[in-house]
């Protein structure tokens, strides 16, 4: 059976639903095809920026958040050997866009924010992309269930193991060398904790804790494995006890909320990234299909922006394929296959557009994250005090100078 959509978004994370979310709001019709059962909310938390909450606002459900999520004050930096402090850099600060805002966001609840603001049948669950085919102006995704549907528009936001990514000839995303585990404790009570973004760097590993509300935190781990560990990784009691025992020189409290986690958290994930030089030479769009968030920047954690980085995307994206769709040709009338062929290459232009303001960005973000992710994590003596005493102000500053950025309104000009 072949059913036709005008905009078909493959991938119902956060790229997903944003993107679709903002077609909604430009009056767009588009479907989100979900290969899970529900909403997948797997991460338990997200830091958001500046960029970030300048995008929740162009998408309209930025206030609606806030209410559930406390302000962040600023960044605190120790050194998990010495357990003295090495930075602290204050988030009150203005940068090229306005005040900075940080704040750490439950991805359920952006994933719910979104979802319940687009148009009932949106999100189609249990519909995973086997196969993709060109027919003419448009593109045939074959489902795992027997559906085909056709086409106007393809989107790609499926994450690291990208069907569309591959599709425009993508590798599949380099693995860093690294591992990270993360986590949520909700201690049902006030946990004490200053409404600040919490840093342990030392020996091989990065760790810190972030408050998200007045009774929650999230936590997170990355380290470097050896060939030993890496046996570890799927024994989620033995990896718990190798990060305490690797930890370091960490407050009490905040080791006790790792102590704290259940075990089924424990399972350590291979940190991926694209390797930047892809994106200058790889196709971003190609005709009428484009990859966004995940599926076209993965990233390590290092500065934060992996969530921020795919809203920034959303945005532009919703912009560029509302300016190509929502502006009729002047003119005679034409035959359906002239207005399709027209139809075809404004969308093929908008893509190209999107493509162009994301290329540049997302290579920055690719490559600052990496790099700052191998002098945190470094354990040679020379960088390991470099690091502490001479690069961690400028490591922390990262924090705001990839998140001073606004992605614009999603206004058609």
């Amino acid at each position: 059976m072949e059913v036709a959509e005008d905009i078909v978004i493959v991938g119902g994370g956060v790229a997903g639903l944003a993107t679709s979310l903002g077609l909604h709001r430009l009056g767009i019709r588009s479907i989100v095809l979900e290969a899970s059962d529900d909403l997948r909310s797997a991460g338990y938390a997200l830091a958001t920026f500046t960029n970030a909450w300048k995008a929740l606002d162009a998408l309209g459900i930025g206030d609606l958040l806030r209410q559930h999520h406390k302000r962040l004050h600023g960044n605190v930096t120790k050194s998990a050997i010495s357990g003295l402090q090495t930075s602290e850099l204050p988030f009150q600060a203005k940068g090229k866009h306005g005040d900075h805002e940080v704040r750490c966001l439950k991805r359920k609840l952006l994933l719910e924010a979104l979802a319940k603001e687009l148009p009932t049948g949106t999100i189609r669950y249990s519909s995973k992309v086997v196969n993709i085919e060109e027919s003419g102006f448009f593109k045939l995704l074959h489902l795992a269930d027997g559906t085909i549907l056709k086409t106007k528009v393809l989107v790609g936001s499926d994450g690291v193991n990208s069907v569309v990514a591959n599709w425009l000839g993508f590798k599949k995303p380099a693995f860093a060398g690294r591992y990270a585990i993360r986590g949520s404790v909700d201690f049902k009570r006030s946990h004490g904790f200053e409404p600040k973004f919490m840093q342990f760097f030392g020996k091989g590993i990065r760790s810190g804790a972030i408050p998200i509300d007045d009774t929650t935190i999230y936590w997170f781990i990355t380290w470097t494995p050896s060939t030993r560990e890496e046996e570890l990784e799927q024994d989620p009691a033995k990896v718990k006890q190798l990060l305490l025992s690797k930890l370091g020189k960490v407050p009490d409290e905040v080791r006790a909320i790792i102590e704290s986690s259940e075990l089924d958290g424990f399972i350590a994930l291979p940190l991926r990234y694209r390797h930047p030089w892809e994106l200058l030479w790889g196709n971003i769009s190609k005709g009428n299909v484009c990859v966004a968030g995940d599926a076209l920047h993965p990233l390590t954690p290092d500065i934060g922006q992996g969530g921020c980085s795919a809203l920034e995307d959303s945005v532009v994206l919703a912009r560029c394929l509302g300016e190509a769709l929502l502006k009729k040709p002047t003119g005679e009338t034409k035959e359906k296959g002239e207005k399709e062929k027209d139809e075809y290459e404004r969308i093929v232009m908008g893509l190209k557009k999107y493509a162009r303001e994301r290329a540049w960005r997302s290579i920055e973000l690719i490559s600052v994250s990496y790099i700052s992710g191998i002098i945190q994590e470094s354990q040679g003596k020379m960088m390991t005090s470099l690091r502490d005493n001479a690069l961690v102000g400028f490591l922390a500053g990262f924090l705001l100078k990839m998140a001073d950025f606004d992605c614009g309104k999603l206004i058609i000009s």
